[in-house]
């Protein structure tokens, strides 16, 4: 460790982002909130500095090395690591604390005594890995987190525990593995009070189903959020509207289940609710006032909507017991509007039918008919669900997810609008209601039902004009004949299964093929958690099985695959991804695309990448999956990630081209140089003009003010140069933003700058074809005139010359 870094203890109010590498991302992060004036609960890191201090004072360092030295002569041998490890942790844990360190660390747990006012609070201790020099080691081990830890001598028996946990077999195999330096690894503790929750849950700043930026829903249920977040329960549902703060709509649910701490035992228990209790409010007008409050000032600091776990302690008074656990952006509202159908039609089909149940509407608006599955394990569903039926559960997981995406709706009994169910249908795309209590006693398996997630309503039958919405919402076709363009129309492409439903409009080839879809559902783990676990083909054939499904389907039609581009606060929504993650302040600019492939903290996982690139190529022989590089900044960056792909037998050629996406003004300015790299660019509109006009696309106070255009004149003036110097040099350029759609005049300008191909959605690919041949046709008549004048011009100029002769 460094000289200054010598705290043994760094409360979390006095911790920013860049304390990483001396408490950890997670103490990191939630001083980074506090200082956000958000009421995180408070708290102490027990620091890098102080492992170091307790392993070198007590001269026991030495020791831990020699026994992994003298124990591990087989690294491939699991039981030598599993030797060593018990014995290092048998070590650690018996080994006594010096004095100073026990000394600052029950100071510091009486100071957060008293300003809890409590004589033994109740903490969480968690361990985060980390190294001044060695960033990678806070991937190494499976860390410990102990919760409702009481006492300083209990909190000091934890702190140890945490410490010896960086010796799990896991953690000395990786470091062996990686070639780490076992004494440059080190351990960081933190320590904050335990909320004691009367009632948790979570609330959006954004209307989560219908996508109202104008409203704020909670949702609640008495004890510990763990009940509403993995939809156990039905919980209470409010929706606030933001600028008033006035509840304009209230449900109470029947409340069954909470999860409380016991006081005798201070363990987590399962408790029923008192059926007096079960449909009274989990929280008050006041709570849900200042709750909202907290989502308006969160979503102002974040400049996004957010997705917000709060919890409200019940030995504090209000409005001192309400705290933010957790906050990230809201990912799953699309742009594209729900599906709106005639109330008058409805009217005379309604009447015929029988409404069966009544729950939330979550998931597409609109119409989902089929026949009805009642099941109620993923196992039953394997049996029973066929494409087009209807799912309907108890509640959904992870596990439900493959019969989710073949469903023609979802219904289940429990859950809200934050629930599992209600997420993966917004994803998806697919018509569901959740929270019904009694969707599985009252639904019968292999009678036809009709879904109306507008309203929450299930009907018996199939209702008079939802089949022709379903016809829409399933598969999308063309029937008018659609014009051939010179500039090619390729289609974007998020989720792979979708490729069924699109594969035969008229486009030229998959443009943009986001791989995050696959990473976030059908993967759902940190790449580099398999790497870690020893797991890496398992990574590998996922994400080349859902290329491999797109590539199939369009052949020989190209596929351009951006390589994956999360940001640091995406990655650190999947399995394991705390572990692997800084927090950035802005990750929008931050550690993304290229920097990250070419970074020693994640180079591995980028090989992972590649190898599923050449399954689909090599052994699947798809050669029409091409490759394109998110975020290139520099040319020594874009070399490198290149020399890394070449490693891995991935090197540009006839049927092999690689793009780079151009959403960097360095791109476009360097042009000439970067294109002796690639075969091609596609022009990210929106980062590009983040990047040039210096502009956070996110931000809606200058978005409402009309700063963020593309059809900026800067912003054109560098695409057009950027495709003018690109051809110039052998590349071509396409673009795969929304602009084209949405701006005709921004597609004008395009095609007379004469772009290679537009990359559009599945909804817009016939009508920009329909644009842009109307746009090539206007260019063609006007070149025409413009030859016409020309020749009109000679001739006059022909018979002024033979006048002069006559003369």
């Amino acid at each position: 460790m460094t000289k200054p870094n010598i705290e043994l203890i760094l409360w979390f109010d006095t911790l920013r982002n860049t304390d990483v590498p001396i408490v950890g991302g997670k103490n990191a992060s939630l001083g980074e909130m506090i200082n956000a004036k958000m009421p995180v609960p408070p708290g102490f890191a027990i620091t890098a500095y102080a492992y170091e201090k307790f392993i070198k004072e007590t001269k026991i360092s030495k020791t831990i090395y020699e026994i992994i030295r003298k124990t591990i002569k087989d690294h491939n041998n699991p039981k030598q690591y599993a030797t060593a490890s018990k014995e290092i942790r048998k070590l650690i844990e018996n080994t006594k604390v010096p004095k100073e360190i026990e000394s600052v660390i029950k100071t510091a747990y009486e100071k957060l005594n008293k300003q809890s006012k409590v004589k033994n609070s109740f903490v969480a201790v968690r361990s985060s890995a980390t190294a001044e020099d060695l960033p990678d080691a806070s991937f190494a081990g499976q860390q410990e987190t102990f919760l409702n830890v009481k006492g300083s001598e209990d909190l000091l028996d934890k702190v140890v525990k945490c410490w010896s946990s960086l010796f799990t077999p896991r953690a000395i195999f990786y470091r062996n593995e990686k070639g780490f330096e076992h004494d440059k690894v080190f351990i960081s503790v933190g320590v904050q009070k335990m909320v004691n929750s009367r009632a948790a849950g979570v609330m959006f700043s954004i209307n989560p189903v219908t996508g109202d930026r104008n409203e704020i829903v909670i949702e609640g249920n008495f004890g510990l959020g763990e009940t509403v977040v993995s939809g156990i329960v039905n919980p209470d549902d409010f929706i606030i509207d933001k600028e008033s703060l006035k509840i304009k709509e209230r449900r109470l649910a029947r409340k069954t289940i909470q999860y409380l701490r016991d006081p005798k035992s201070g363990q987590t228990v399962h408790l029923e609710i008192p059926e007096k209790q079960q449909k009274i409010p989990c929280v008050s007008d006041d709570e849900l006032n200042k709750l909202s409050k907290l989502a308006k000032v969160i979503e102002y600091h974040y400049k996004k909507p957010m997705d917000i776990e709060w919890a409200i302690d019940k030995d504090l008074s209000f409005p001192n017991n309400i705290f933010v656990v957790q906050a990230r952006p809201e990912t799953v509202w699309g742009d594209k509007g729900m599906e709106k159908t005639s109330q008058s039609d409805e009217k005379t089909s309604i009447e015929q039918l029988k409404v069966v149940v009544k729950g939330q509407a979550a998931g597409k608006r609109g119409y989902g008919i089929g026949v009805a599955k009642v099941v109620f394990s993923p196992e039953e569903a394997a049996e029973t669900m066929k494409k087009g039926d209807i799912l309907v559960t108890d509640m959904t997981n992870p596990d439900f997810v493959p019969f989710m995406k073949i469903a023609s709706a979802i219904i289940t009994d429990k859950g809200g609008i934050t629930s599992h169910a209600a997420i993966v249908s917004r994803e998806l795309a697919i018509p569901c209601v959740v929270g019904t209590e009694t969707g599985t006693q009252l639904i019968k398996t292999g009678k036809k039902y009709t879904v109306d997630s507008r309203n929450g309503i299930i009907y018996e039958g199939i209702l008079k004009g939802a089949i022709e919405s379903s016809k829409i919402q399933s598969t999308i076709t063309y029937s008018d004949p659609v014009p051939i363009t010179a500039t090619k129309i390729y289609m974007n492409l998020g989720v792979p299964e979708k490729i069924e439903d699109y594969k035969n409009l008229p486009f030229q080839g998959i443009g943009l093929m986001r791989t995050e879809f696959i990473l976030a559902s059908a993967i759902g783990e940190h790449p580099l958690h398999f790497v870690e676990t020893g797991r890496s083909q398992v990574f590998i054939d996922k994400l080349a099985e859902g290329i491999a499904m797109v590539a199939r389907a369009i052949q020989p039609r190209p596929v351009v695959i951006r390589l994956s581009d999360f940001k640091t606060n995406e990655y650190r929504e999947l399995k394991g991804g705390d572990k692997y993650e800084i927090v950035e302040e802005n990750p929008m600019l931050g550690w993304r695309g290229c920097s990250r492939y070419i970074s020693k903290w994640y180079k591995e996982a980028f090989r992972l990448e590649c190898k599923a690139i050449k399954k689909c190529r090599t052994e699947w022989g798809l050669k029409n999956v091409w490759v394109m590089l998110p975020m290139v900044r520099t040319l020594w960056e874009a070399k490198a990630v290149l020399e890394i792909m070449k490693e891995e037998d991935l090197e540009r050629s006839k049927d092999f081209k690689i793009w780079f996406m151009a959403e960097t003004p360095s791109i476009a300015i360097m042009v000439d140089e970067f294109s002796k790299l690639a075969d091609g660019f596609s022009i990210g509109s929106n980062d590009l003009t983040q990047g040039i006009l210096m502009i956070d696309r996110d931000s809606e106070r200058l978005g409402k003010m009309g700063y963020f255009d593309e059809r900026d004149p800067a912003v054109k003036r560098l695409i057009a140069h950027l495709i003018r110097v690109a051809h110039e040099n052998g590349c071509t350029v396409s673009i795969c933003g929304e602009g084209p759609s949405n701006l005709p005049d921004f597609a004008e300008f395009l095609v007379r700058s004469g772009i290679d191909s537009i990359s559009v959605n599945n909804d817009a690919v016939v009508s920009a074809t329909k644009l842009v041949a109307s746009i090539e046709q206007r260019i063609i008549l006007e070149r025409l005139a413009e030859q016409a004048k020309a020749i009109n011009c000679c001739n006059s100029l022909k018979s002024k010359s033979n006048d002069v002769l006559e003369f």
